[in-house]
């Protein structure tokens, strides 16, 4: 039997329906190749986010929370309470400025980036009513004129860390040269974007930020090199332990070493890129939220910050949030003031450790 073309008769719908069923069929097949367009925020990977409107973002609200530490400090009505005493026997107190900061914060990132990661140094289960926040600019003159171009990120890869006052305790003793609102960014635990924002400067606050690999603030410039800072370095510590670090310091650089205590790890960072000091030491535990800020504008500048065992430091949402192994922050020649200090710090380690019973 045979079939001529004469014989078969094509319907109309039908060949419509074909038409469309096959121009639906290529087009799966090429979304599963290529992925969505990622401009559209979103990828096989999940949710993008903007880095230059997350860094926008984090400036922002660093000078959100700053406005309000302060607006509260001028009142005098801080409310302090305690947390408890830190390992070393230091009151650990909380007040209005850094609950009330870290609201400002906490929901200002839940109303521009709802999906994004953020770790507080204060933690509370409030349920803000987004009606009533502010959101943030997409944009600000001062990041786009240093930075043209943005990256987009898995949500998934990226946390935020917040300390919504640094320098509790100066807070309340009115020593507020020293307190600071800080806002990180890590990305698969790496410290990509920092945000360290003055509220009490006498002429009018100050933000420092930077992005690795992208730009920073106009006025954060490169430091000099003091080859004599080896020898005999400016060294910066906690006030709350100098003694400790006095003595580490002095073993390790000679007995007419200068230690100068200070308060807040936004601040000693701060005094290190405004050339006050060469290396700031903390020989005792550490909180990231403390750090992950100051170790993300030293490293964009070319500096570094580790433990004091030499090993970087992890900010993935998965890791535990204490830094229990010191910290080292250098302007230069971080592994020549490792190589000093890493023997001391161990021999002191080895001191504190309870001796075995016979």
């Amino acid at each position: 039997m045979s079939f001529g073309m004469n014989n078969i008769k094509v319907n109309p719908v039908g060949m419509i329906f074909l038409v469309i069923l096959g121009g639906g069929t290529l087009l799966l097949i090429r979304n599963s190749f290529y992925g969505k367009d990622k401009s559209s925020g979103s990828s096989e990977q999940g949710e993008l986010v903007s880095m230059k409107q997350l860094l926008v973002a984090s400036i922002q609200l660093a000078e959100r929370g700053g406005r309000v530490v302060k607006e509260i400090r001028d009142t005098n009505k801080l409310n302090e309470a305690s947390k408890g005493k830190t390992k070393e026997g230091a009151n650990n107190p909380v007040t209005d400025g850094d609950m009330k900061s870290h609201e400002a914060i906490i929901s200002g990132f839940q109303k521009s980036f709802p999906s994004v990661f953020v770790v507080s140094e204060e933690h509370e289960d409030k349920v803000f009513d987004m009606n009533k926040v502010t959101p943030v600019a997409k944009d600000l003159p001062e990041v786009s004129k240093i930075i043209q171009s943005d990256e987009k990120i898995p949500v998934s890869d990226i946390t935020v860390w917040v300390d919504p006052l640094d320098a509790t305790q100066e807070y309340t003793e009115d020593l507020v040269e020293y307190v600071t609102t800080m806002v990180c960014v890590a990305v698969k635990g790496v410290p990509t974007m920092g945000v360290i924002h003055k509220p009490f400067l006498e002429n009018g606050p100050k933000t420092t930020w930077a992005w690795v690999g992208k730009g920073h603030a106009a006025h954060l410039k490169e430091i000099k090199h003091h080859t004599e800072a080896l020898e005999s370095p400016r060294i910066i510590v906690s006030r709350s332990h100098s003694g400790q670090v006095e003595e580490v310091s002095k073993k390790t650089f000679g007995a007419g070493t200068k230690v100068n205590p200070a308060g807040g790890a936004g601040y000693k960072v701060m005094s290190l890129l405004e050339d006050q000091s060469d290396i700031y030491i903390h020989v005792t535990l550490i909180k990231k939220w403390d750090i992950c800020a100051g170790n993300a504008i030293l490293t964009e500048m070319k500096s570094k910050m580790t433990t004091l065992k030499g090993e970087t430091i992890s900010y993935d949402r998965a890791d535990d949030p204490k830094a229990p192994d010191g910290l080292l922050a250098t302007v230069w020649d971080h592994t020549e003031f490792l190589a000093k200090l890493k023997p001391v710090y161990e021999e002191l380690k080895a001191d504190q450790k309870p001796k075995a019973k016979k």
